[in-house]
């Protein structure tokens, strides 16, 4: 469905943002691969499913690295026809005593970055009369929680960027859509679950239970491919008038 596009998906070395590129790249687009840690292997299991790809290490937080990175992509596979804000960070702590520069990290890396890229990206996609912008923001972009103000704040304004610019683009083929995932099993993740095991002094599965009884009424995960083709619908034809949405796929967690 996607021969002959090509998709950029910030934060894609693990996690939610490798399972979206696994996705895209089984429906034949090219991958510029984003993020820290280990490349070679998440590259190797796009490129296992058929695709070509691209790195780039731009840290979300800079500006002039992600203009490069955007200069990368073009150049690299003639532009950037899918745009996927994925990568974020958290930080957990209570207002008064949160970290000034924690704060600014996280709205920088999930909030501002998402801005860089796309308006970086929006040229070339009208100039095609074609493009898809997915933000990857969460069920805290519609809903709270506490010791989280940053990342809350950061994700509820990713919701908000989101509908602007498919307001904007409305008349256009470009598109703009946000997922909301609830409890996503990706590393980061499971290393909460860990912790809350060790601290409390209960099995990983109890801890697991607990961490979904919580906030997600379904009891489970939601998985990275799963996320991943909810963005190839985005990209499809059927989805060419889905526009400024927020689509959770949080196991009921924001319908309560």
């Amino acid at each position: 469905m996607l021969k002959g596009k090509t998709a950029l998906v910030t934060g894609s070395t693990s996690g939610i943002g490798l399972g979206i590129a696994r996705a895209l790249a089984r429906q034949g687009a090219n991958i510029v691969v984003n993020g820290f840690g280990d490349v070679d292997g998440p590259k190797a299991q796009i490129e296992a499913l058929g695709a070509k790809t691209a790195y780039h290490g731009a840290d979300m937080s800079r500006p002039a690295e992600i203009a490069d990175m955007m200069k990368f992509a073009a150049a690299t596979f003639g532009q950037v026809d899918i745009l996927v804000n994925n990568a974020g960070i958290q930080h957990v702590a209570s207002v008064e005593e949160f970290p000034l520069d924690r704060w600014d990290a996280i709205i920088a890396i999930n909030l501002s970055s998402a801005f860089h890229t796309t308006r970086l990206a929006i040229p070339a996609m009208r100039a095609a009369n074609w493009g898809r912008i997915i933000n990857v923001a969460s069920a805290h972009g519609l809903v709270a929680s506490p010791q989280k103000s940053a990342y809350v704040a950061s994700k509820h304004g990713l919701v908000g960027f989101t509908k602007s610019v498919a307001l904007e683009t409305a008349t256009t083929g470009v598109t703009c859509n946000a997922i909301c995932p609830g409890w996503v099993l990706t590393p980061l993740v499971q290393k909460q679950i860990d912790d809350r095991a060790k601290r409390e002094g209960i099995s990983v599965e109890q801890a697991k239970r607990e961490l979904l009884g919580e906030k997600e009424p379904s009891l489970q995960f939601t998985t990275p491919d799963e996320l991943g083709e909810l963005a190839v619908f985005f990209c499809s034809d059927a989805a060419k008038n889905v526009r400024g949405v927020a689509w959770t796929m949080d196991g009921g967690w924001t319908a309560q």
